[in-house]
């Protein structure tokens, strides 16, 4: 990410992960930026891959070869484009470098705009649309993860569509979004109750696996961010336990992993691991569990439909 007053590349990440972690690889995940500023609007995000494949490169050069930042990257393909989203994803997957593993789209959306954790604003239902799910049969025919970013008040949605496309790999973000702000603050037993309700519905789909974290984020309502100094992990698990644990009993160690959700989530916390170290978490994930579902190879480009040109 290198935003005005938000830069988090390759030095910002080593730094952190030289804090004592052993993290030996990261994934990628799109956060909007650095998209090419012209030629046709369907293909800027690929600047945001090409930007991730060179930092990766820089990372192993760097590291010497000791830590693989971006080892697979999850780019953004405006899935809207249907069976067109093929030959996008195809160019994705070349600049990536054998890195492109998946593209998270966003449909995270509430009535209340108080109760919106995402920047993004995109259109109510998305998952529905006809439209948007033959995008997602283009990331099927690669051996592509959907990456599904939403809130605990949409995962019915996502239950709709792992029944629809039970072949699509699914990984669910931020474990489900469950809102803390808004109309829901004050309320988090309640919120917490639905939303293992729903995650429970969705454990039953053999297709999706859940990333742990994203719990710093506003959307959460956690106040970690406005004390004076960072939570212990003690208190981080405290807070956040219940969530991850719920996760792992529901899905299975094999289906979750932890993201950081760095830089975001750095506002809470001040190490890229999650703080849920096995000893105050006994569901502990195994170290193979992220190689899975997170780095499996895309197949060779096999896209054929041409672009519209007015998108």
């Amino acid at each position: 990410m290198d935003k005005p007053g938000s830069r988090y590349l390759c030095d910002e990440m080593l730094d952190d992960i030289g804090a004592g972690h052993s993290v030996v690889a990261t994934v990628f995940a799109e956060g909007k930026t650095a998209y090419r500023p012209d030629g046709e609007p369907h293909l800027r995000s690929l600047g945001e891959t090409e930007m991730a494949a060179a930092i990766a490169v820089d990372s192993e050069r760097l590291s010497g070869g000791n830590i693989r930042i971006a080892a697979g990257i999850v780019g953004f393909v405006d899935l809207m484009l249907g069976d067109a989203a093929g030959p996008v994803l195809d160019r994705h997957i070349e600049a990536a470098g054998g890195r492109f593993r998946g593209v998270r789209s966003t449909s995270a959306w509430h009535a209340d705009p108080e109760a919106r954790g995402s920047i993004v604003s995109p259109p109510p239902g998305l998952l529905y649309e006809p439209a948007h799910r033959r995008g997602i049969q283009e990331l099927t025919k690669r051996n592509l993860v959907f990456d599904a970013w939403m809130y605990h008040t949409q995962l019915g949605e996502l239950a709709d569509l792992a029944h629809a496309m039970p072949d699509t790999a699914i990984v669910l973000n931020h474990q489900g979004g469950p809102i803390g702000i808004g109309p829901y603050a004050g309320r988090r037993q309640e919120v917490f109750a639905d939303w293992r309700y729903f995650m429970r519905k969705l454990a039953g789909y053999g297709n999706i696996k859940v990333k742990l974290g994203g719990l710093g984020m506003l959307m959460a309502g956690f106040d970690f961010q406005d004390r004076g100094v960072p939570p212990a992990s003690d208190e981080l698990a405290q807070a956040w336990g219940p969530y991850m644990n719920s996760c792992i009993e529901l899905f299975g160690s094999g289906r979750c992993m932890f993201e950081s959700n760095f830089p975001v989530d750095k506002e809470q916390r001040h190490t890229p691991c999650s703080g849920m170290r096995s000893r105050r978490s006994p569901r502990a994930i195994p170290k193979t569990s992220s190689t899975r579902f997170s780095f499996r190879p895309p197949i060779a480009p096999i896209g054929s439909a041409s672009i519209r040109k007015d998108v």
